[in-house]
């Protein structure tokens, strides 16, 4: 059976300072709060919006 791909995002440098397209980024991935982490599947949208933010986060593939 096939398992389906997660990506573990932890938040880890605060979007204060940067383009605030990536602040709505982070918000549209579920972030709140700094130092927070949140298991989202590994899918091209994802991918594409952490590519955006990859400053800001830590990704680590499950």
């Amino acid at each position: 059976m096939k398992k389906n791909k997660t990506l573990k995002v932890t938040y880890v440098r605060s979007a204060i300072g940067y383009n605030k397209n990536q602040m709505k980024i982070l918000e549209a991935l579920g972030f709140k709060k700094l130092n927070q982490t949140r298991i989202l599947p590994d899918n091209p949208s994802i991918r594409g919006s952490l590519y955006h933010v990859r400053h800001l986060v830590e990704v680590v593939e499950e």
